[in-house]
């Protein structure tokens, strides 16, 4: 098969297309063809080494994929060859005592699509039959894959772990990428407020459309006095991160009494300060979070197919292109999800 693929860590350069080996499936496993995949940060930390792969190298990128079945394992029943499916990008050994708390991403053996198993930038993949959700007819192969990966997580943070109620204050840091685009919809969804942020002028009116209620360039303003100013001196009930440093570290003086900061990623650094004065004095709740469940998926294309969430799609690009693909996330053009398409 055709992939693009990186054989030493570095920038864009480094993505190579080729051909590459075939998946082979095991009795509980599918072979899937690749219609669309989309680009992550995740997939920059493995291309420049920050998250070395950890099957060594070569490998492919591309956690979120939607596509046709190619093949299935013998064990494997339910599904069929042809049939339309988005792959559930986290894989959970299901014997753990968090597997079998029902906590399937804090799994001791937990990994994703694309980063710890070869990905969607290729023109076929596999993955264990449990991960095959079938993808309604009416949605497109490129929307699906907005999904599985940034949509989901952006879900579990707000509903799950945060609860947003209705009347509440959000922050979305970066209303440019996947997780931000997503996130103020979904915060809008549950009856909150959104004050985001945005690296150009350019996407003020892109992260309003979304339901942003007001919008801060931080490259010329300080979100934090915006967001003070927003609220009345208040502060905002929660704050969605996902870049780590300096906006981690500030995200927490954004916060109100007895509010919560889900930090979802660290695409800057992995590292960040934290005042602890702010946290014991105003009760504040910091939370982690990666991914959600596949029944969570399957309600958030439930609300993409009633139209209640959009999934944001800047460009696609053929996998050939797959190196003009990652320049342009990596330059920061992008407006929701960039894509690859088989």
């Amino acid at each position: 098969m055709k992939a693009a693929l990186f054989r030493e860590h570095g920038g864009a350069e480094k993505i190579l297309y080729e051909d590459y080996r075939d998946p082979v499936v095991s009795p509980a496993e599918v072979l899937v063809r690749v219609k669309a995949c989309a680009l992550n940060h995740v997939d920059m930390l493995l291309l420049d080494g920050r998250f070395p792969p950890p099957e060594g190298l070569p490998h492919v990128n591309g956690c979120e994929v939607t596509g046709t079945i190619e093949a299935t394992g013998a064990e494997v029943t339910g599904l069929r060859r042809g049939q339309r499916v988005v792959v559930f990008p986290g894989f959970a050994c299901g014997r753990c005592e968090y597997c079998l708390r029902g906590e399937r991403t804090v799994c001791v053996c937990y990994g994703y699509l694309g980063a710890h198993k070869d990905g969607g930038y290729a023109e076929l993949v596999k993955a264990p039959a449990a991960n095959i959700v079938p993808l309604p007819e009416a949605l497109a192969f490129e929307a699906g894959a907005a999904v599985p990966l940034a949509m989901l997580t952006s879900w579990h943070a707000l509903v799950a772990q945060a609860k947003v109620r209705p009347g509440q204050t959000v922050l979305v840091q970066a209303a440019g990428s996947g997780v931000g685009s997503a996130a103020i919809q979904i915060a809008r969804l549950c009856g909150a407020r959104v004050i985001t942020t945005v690296g150009a002028d350019d996407k003020i009116e892109f992260a309003k459309s979304l339901g942003a209620e007001h919008v801060v360039n931080y490259r010329t303003q300080d979100f934090v006095e915006e967001a003070k100013k927003w609220t009345g001196k208040r502060g905002v009930d929660v704050v969605v991160e996902h870049i780590g440093g300096d906006t981690f570290e500030r995200s927490v003086y954004a916060l109100t009494r007895l509010g919560k900061l889900v930090t979802i990623g660290s695409h800057d650094t992995h590292w960040g300060r934290l005042d602890l004065r702010h946290v014991y004095s105003k009760n504040l709740r910091i939370l982690g979070t990666n991914l959600g469940s596949i029944l969570e998926l399957q309600t958030v294309l439930d609300h993409v197919m009633q139209g209640r969430l959009r999934p944001v799609i800047d460009r696609v690009f053929p996998l050939k292109d797959a190196r003009a693909a990652v320049q342009h996330v990596l330059d920061r053009k992008n407006k929701g999800k960039v894509l690859l398409a088989s």
